[in-house]
């Protein structure tokens, strides 16, 4: 459960890195392989959909283009203007996951594509609840926290593991929760992809902080991970993603009433 004293980047953090987001996480294979399985397990394609931490919009872009009408909320003022500067049918607007500025039973859907770890969850699971329709769904990928324990940082930032296990939820966690704010029928699938990046990639992305644990980490434990970085990545560097897709039922209209 997230609470005041988990580490959790502010804000700031993302505006810092806002205009290279896109360029060190860019939106290639696995990228659409995970939005198709977000899209089929949320029954995503042509909903009135609102996409939670949306970041630069790229989610939110490829579900409108998809039929959807689609909104992004995200807290982040310099993220938003990345996503607004896109040509789309998508629409933005700033605000709170744990206090959304949208009208009860608004969306059909809800997406939360890694961003459930930056919040407050049971608050913002909550939410999601209140400004679904009755019998709406919730659609959530996040990272499987045994992901921590085998990803290529580790060996160069060892607080990285710790620091992600602590934020990211395990199955069994996530299900109370969703079920705590209401949702029913709750589904979770794991996905692995593997991946490639070459030596550039790899410290383009830790000098541009990419992840936002490299901002939670002491400035020391950074610049050590960073000069091991240089002298050790090799020329191609291989490695998993361990994901879990998440999909859940909003209570339907008579149980919305019974709990009302």
């Amino acid at each position: 459960m997230s609470s005041s004293a988990d580490p959790r980047p502010p804000a700031s953090h993302f505006g810092a890195i806002a205009a290279s987001y896109e360029r060190l996480r860019p939106v290639d294979v696995t990228w659409w392989q995970l939005f198709d399985l977000l899209v089929a397990a949320g029954d995503l394609a042509g909903r009135r959909t609102l996409d939670v931490g949306c970041g630069t919009g790229a989610l939110a872009v490829a579900l409108a283009e998809r039929g959807g009408k689609v909104w992004g909320v995200d807290s982040s003022p310099e993220m938003l203007a990345e996503a607004q500067a896109k040509k789309t049918r998508a629409r933005f607007k700033e605000g709170a996951a744990e206090a959304l500025p949208f009208k009860d039973g608004w969306f059909e859907r809800v997406v939360m594509r890694l961003s459930l770890h930056h919040l407050d969850r049971p608050r913002a699971l909550a939410e999601a609840a209140r400004v679904l329709v009755p019998g709406g769904r919730i659609a959530i990928a996040t990272f499987d926290p045994e992901h921590f324990d085998r990803y290529w940082l580790n060996e160069l930032f060892p607080s990285v593991a710790a620091i992600d296990r602590a934020r990211f939820p395990d199955k069994t966690t996530l299900r109370a929760e969703l079920e705590e704010a209401g949702f029913a029928g709750v589904r979770i699938e794991p996905l692995t992809q593997p991946g490639m990046v070459s030596r550039a990639e790899a410290l383009e992305r830790i000098q541009g902080r990419y992840i936002s644990t490299l901002n939670l980490i002491d400035e020391g434990e950074y610049e050590r991970g960073l000069a091991a970085a240089e002298a050790q990545i090799p020329e191609e560097l291989e490695y998993r993603l361990e994901w879990l897709v998440v999909a859940a039922e909003a209570p339907p209209l008579d149980a919305v009433r019974t709990r009302g």
